[in-house]
């Protein structure tokens, strides 16, 4: 990053709408959630919906590439997910679950706590014998607000005793951590993967790098807000946490070229959307830039950046649904998200995935 960069805290969102929270809701068999991810990872099926022609298409993830042209931008989440879940003790024996949130400071972090009751300002929290925590503060919305004591480097001490945050409806423990991060993850942050990501493997990626498709890696550390259910029945009170990104110069170049030349730029992920449209100018282009965002992308939305988008399937009524609905439409995506369930699709994190195109 530049000394004369952005920085920026966007809090940006679709416009009015009268959408309630249960016009995003679906009925989904529990056998459909996935459990494991597919092996290899580019094995996954992958349904294609072109908007233009209405066409839908049941697939292969390799399969990409056929739906990939020459001057594409693909544009990757390149987080790493931290191995963010701590189990602690008080000083009088009582378990407590911690999940790290977001970095405050080189010590300091936002975190989940459970329970809850356990952890008030000034409760000291013991891991091991190397790395403890002192609660400083409970936020509004109940998080805590935490200082960590650590005897060596922290991230050594998070391999050493932290596990991968899996989401709750996986049950199954994971054999493999890496299974859990992208192949190209590079810098530590996230709370939860890019699940989109997840499917791509080394050499898909150099295949599509040899079709003439650019990769620009941009960054958006994933936190639970993203995922958290949406309680209010109006969606538009919902309030998003908000999430740090970064757009370096190489990317902003690559995707700005783009859209000046009318080029296609490819959002892998929901994340990767919300950081092009937080950082993205009225005419798509973006400047290198840093921040903050609380974006909430809902139907109606004008995506100014964005112009295809590869995700996984979605919880009923998440914001995450919204996103994709601001996209297709509420009840095309509801159409194409029962398609999925007849055809047998897996869903969530671990699940198979959508192109649109």
């Amino acid at each position: 990053m530049t000394d004369n960069e952005k920085i920026l805290n966007v809090e940006a969102h679709g416009a009015p709408t009268n959408l309630k929270k249960s016009d995003f809701y679906y009925d989904l068999p529990e056998e459909l959630i996935a459990q494991t991810p597919a092996e290899p990872r580019d094995s996954s099926r992958l349904l294609v919906y072109d908007r233009a022609s209405g066409k839908v298409e049941h697939k292969i993830f390799r399969d990409i590439k056929n739906y990939l042209r020459k001057g594409d931008v693909l544009v990757v989440n390149n987080t790493k997910v931290l191995p963010a879940r701590l189990f602690a003790h008080t000083e009088h024996g009582g378990k407590v679950e911690v999940l790290l949130l977001k970095r405050l400071s080189a010590l300091r972090w936002e975190v989940l706590v459970k329970p809850g009751k356990k952890c008030r300002p000034g409760t000291v929290l013991t891991i091991d014998e190397k790395l403890s925590l002192t609660v400083v503060s409970v936020t509004e919305s109940g998080e805590r607000i935490v200082d960590f004591k650590c005897d060596g480097v922290f991230e050594e001490a998070l391999e050493r005793v932290g596990s991968m945050p899996l989401p709750p409806y996986i049950h199954e423990k994971l054999k493999d951590k890496n299974r859990y991060q992208t192949v190209y993850a590079k810098t530590d942050g996230s709370a939860a993967a890019p699940t989109a990501g997840l499917h791509f493997t080394p050499q898909l990626l150099e295949e599509i790098k040899a079709m003439g498709v650019e990769v620009a890696e941009i960054l958006l550390h994933v936190g639970l807000g993203t995922f958290r259910p949406v309680k209010e029945d109006a969606i538009t009170d919902h309030k998003m946490h908000s999430e740090y990104y970064e757009v370096n110069e190489r990317a902003a170049d690559i995707i700005s070229r783009a859209k000046r030349e009318g080029r296609r730029v490819i959002a892998v992920g929901t994340t990767s959307v919300r950081t092009l449209e937080s950082a993205a100018k009225d005419d798509g282009t973006i400047e290198p830039c840093r921040g903050n965002t609380s974006i909430f992308i809902y139907p109606p939305y004008k995506f100014r950046c964005v112009d295809a988008l590869i995700t996984n399937f979605h919880l009923p009524e998440s914001t995450l649904i919204m996103l994709v609905a601001a996209m297709v439409g509420r009840e095309k995506i509801l159409e194409l998200y029962k398609t999925a369930v007849e055809e047998k699709y897996r869903f969530f994190s671990f699940g198979d995935a959508m192109f649109i195109c």
